[in-house]
């Protein structure tokens, strides 16, 4: 009896003990230091971190805590193939076409959760996510054909769209109005925010300046223009806020420049414009002119590696939560997102910054003589 009585308090105390001590940093392999361009040139991008489960967070419960008391199923949670991302406030969310619903990364409280939505407002093929200011966030579901609003702690509030009247691809928010691009009619379809109500639309199937053909994906630049990408015209237009044609970036064609499958589109504080191209599995970097500044990524096994690309996100308000992963050196002015739906890193965060010590000055070449 003594003997039982001792076991019985040795499990308890060490179920006390480990209820104290639950969490330890999980043992990550050493994250690869890559530069775009790769060093000695000053480099601008380095890959900084990829999240795709649970342990990407850093923290996570004990090997023998998990012995005694199982495994916590919220640390199963992963991505399987995500399609959008966006970050507001510390948080990363991840649209997962085969989730389905939204993941959402907490960077600061190292916790990872899965929103799929209730009643009418369950996801059923989730695309992109946009956040407004106030934290909403507005997902498209090309299985639904609505776009779905869920507030700044998850809940679903309203839908978007009736019968027949799109097949969302992306949804863009500026003031009281949000732009759904519309793969099904080649449009983009204005909606007034609060009543859902259609303002008006632009836009039809074509390949002159100002048509659409299989509009993608879309994003409003810090310079309050709209930026299209067209998968059926191997393009990037620029439009006013009110549907007006600005211009054409990018053609068909396998050199930096042009395009197989354009998706993902960023812009800067800059101006300069951030292309995902899903076949070359790459992103390229133009400036307003449409000169190609730079291009990173590339598909293969590593974790820095992207393959079939589907989105890029910059991001500025939460760079410092990534500079612990930039080599020390590298000063971070924002960082770059990029969801990949297929290898092993399904979200990689890259960083643009300065090399302290390094020659950023473009030397101007001395002009030619005029013969």
């Amino acid at each position: 009896m003594d003997k039982f009585l001792t076991r019985i308090f040795i499990v308890s105390f060490l179920l006390v003990f480990l209820s104290g001590c639950a969490t330890t940093p999980t043992k990550k392999e050493a994250r690869p230091t890559v530069f775009y361009p790769p060093l000695p040139n000053p480099p601008r991008i380095q890959y900084l971190a990829s999240f795709s489960s649970a342990g990407d967070l850093g923290v996570r419960r004990s090997g023998f805590a998990e012995f005694v008391a199982g495994r916590d199923p919220k640390e199963k949670l992963a991505v399987n193939k995500p399609y959008g991302v966006a970050i507001s406030d510390g948080k990363i969310y991840v649209t997962d076409t085969r989730g389905p619903g939204y993941a959402v990364f907490d960077l600061k409280n190292k916790k990872l959760k899965g929103i799929s939505g209730s009643g009418s407002g369950r996801m059923k093929l989730p695309t992109n996510i946009a956040i407004d200011k106030d934290g909403m966030k507005y997902v498209t579901d090309t299985g639904l054909n609505q776009v779905l609003a869920f507030d700044k702690d998850d809940n679903f509030i309203r839908a978007y769209g009736v019968r027949d009247q799109f097949k969302p691809g992306d949804v863009a928010v500026s003031g009281n109005r949000l732009y759904v691009s519309d793969l099904k009619n080649h449009e983009i379809q204005v909606l007034d925010k609060l009543s859902g109500k259609l303002l008006f639309k632009f836009g039809k199937a074509g390949k002159k300046e100002g048509d659409l053909y299989y509009p993608t994906n879309m994003v409003i630049g810090p310079d309050n223009y709209l930026y299209i990408s067209e998968i059926g015209n191997f393009r990037i237009q620029k439009f006013t806020l009110d549907g007006k044609p600005v211009r054409i970036y990018g053609e068909v064609g396998d050199r930096p420049g042009q395009f197989a499958r354009p998706k993902g589109i960023a812009v800067d504080r800059e101006g300069n414009i951030y292309a995902v191209d899903a076949a070359f599995e790459n992103i390229q970097v133009f400036n307003q002119e449409g000169r190609v500044l730079l291009f990173f990524g590339q598909p293969g096994s590593n974790p820095e590696d992207i393959n079939l690309p589907t989105t890029v996100v910059i991001d500025y308000e939460n760079a410092a939560l990534f500079q612990q992963y930039a080599d020390p050196k590298f000063k971070l002015e924002y960082v770059i997102l990029v969801a990949s739906q297929f290898g092993r890193s399904k979200v990689n965060v890259f960083g643009f910054g300065r090399m302290e010590g390094m020659d950023y000055t473009v030397k101007e070449q001395p002009a030619k003589e005029k013969k």
